[in-house]
């Protein structure tokens, strides 16, 4: 990835390039707060359905695991499909999907519609981000990334908050179906707006060792599924946790997962700020903030700024980590090989999140909801000290 000089830096990025990303980052706004929505509204869903928390979080583990196993397979297939189809696609299974949990009588049925939102989140996480870097010129790389990544943090801002509101106030069910009539507007915005960009060679299972050989990128796959699995063993279950350990009032819970988010935008100012001339410190700062967060989880929730601090922190960090990795993915692989290293990323991603959910869950129903934060940070710790002792030089090598 070019590192952008202070004039490139400046220049104000042109109309061509800015209309089609911002829908692509609207549509990342979406993809994301239908992600996590279900997260702020376990406790009604599970009310729905007459279901414990645990009971309902396997949603959430279900949506991670499908979203894992299908990455490569559907990211395979879609190389072959021009992007501007794919992307218009993908937003309308999306759509289709939210449509259908907000139907969904039954909570077997409200899985198998997560399923295909899951879908479409396994093949718009593979193109995203290459396909933010190949809108925008080689010196806006940096900054198209990270404003697909901002859509993430918005998301937590708004959409998670919002939709928890929402869903309060009308009921989950609402929830999902302003999910879908906002992403009917990004999805005409993608077929406005974005361009008709070459397709690229097909990327075919013959070239999958060409993956395997690369050890700075399993490096970083192993760093990530060690992060997302700390990372969901805690948020998985922050909503319950917020309210039955840290005993923080209902309102204020959708405040704290507020600050989640807007930390999530510092963190994706300072990748844009830091992250060329800092590669190796700030990949395995981004690791050290995600456990010190999840360590303090239980610690700090006594105090009545203690979870809003922790929430901040684990935001900035989570955020952080999360576009570092996915640049340093583009950096190491070919153009037509990074959407589908992308995909393996988003893959093994959600095979964490799935994890993290499941291990959470028993925790949960063992020893208690309030050693989430511990275990997910244990989880971390190793991740950051693989960070620290070896993936930092690996990445290093590999730029020589």
């Amino acid at each position: 990835m070019t590192s952008p000089t202070p004039a490139t830096r400046r220049a104000a990025m042109p109309a061509r390039e800015l209309m089609p990303l911002l829908a692509l980052t609207l549509s990342a706004f979406l993809l994301n707060t239908s992600e996590f929505v279900p997260i702020g509204l376990l406790t009604d869903i599970a009310g729905a359905f007459d279901l414990s928390e645990s009971g309902a979080g396997l949603m959430i583990s279900v949506y991670a695991w499908a979203v894992a196993a299908l990455s490569l397979p559907l990211m395979i297939a879609a190389s072959r499909v021009p992007p501007k189809g794919l992307i218009t696609a993908v937003l309308a299974l999306f759509c289709a999907g939210q449509v259908a949990s907000a139907a969904a009588p039954t909570f077997e049925l409200l899985v198998l519609a997560r399923l295909v939102v899951a879908a479409s989140h396994a093949v718009f996480w593979s193109v995203a981000s290459p396909f933010a870097v190949r809108l925008v010129a080689p010196e806006r790389a940096s900054l198209a990334m990270s404003m697909i990544v901002t859509g993430t943090s918005v998301a937590m801002i708004f959409g998670l908050p919002l939709g928890r509101a929402l869903g309060l106030a009308l009921g989950w069910r609402m929830t999902f179906a302003c999910v879908c009539a906002t992403g009917l507007v990004a999805l005409v915005g993608l077929l406005t707006l974005f361009p008709r960009l070459p397709r690229g060679e097909a990327f075919t299972l013959a070239r999958l060792p060409e993956l395997g050989r690369n050890r700075p990128l399993l490096g970083i796959y192993l760093a990530t599924i060690l992060f997302s699995s700390g990372y969901y063993t805690a948020y998985s279950y922050i909503e319950p946790f917020l309210q039955q350990v840290a005993r923080v009032p209902s309102d204020l819970v959708t405040v704290a997962l507020t600050v989640f988010g807007v930390a999530g935008l510092a963190g994706s100012w300072l990748f844009a700020r830091l992250f060329d001339a800092h590669r190796r410190a700030f990949l395995s700062a981004t690791m050290v903030g995600i456990t010190a967060a999840l360590l303090s989880l239980a610690p700090l929730a006594g105090l009545a700024a203690g979870p809003f601090v922790v929430c901040a922190l684990w935001g900035a960090s989570a955020t952080a980590y999360n576009v570092a990795a996915q640049a340093e993915i583009i950096r190491i692989t070919s153009e037509d090989a990074s959407a589908v290293a992308m995909s393996v990323f988003s893959g093994l991603f959600n095979v964490g999140i799935g994890l993290g959910s499941f291990v959470g869950g028993i925790v949960c129903d063992g020893p208690g909801i309030g050693l989430v934060g511990v275990v997910g940070g244990i989880v971390a710790a190793a991740g950051a000290a693989f960070c620290v002792t070896r993936l930092g030089t690996m990445l290093e090598r590999s730029a020589t």
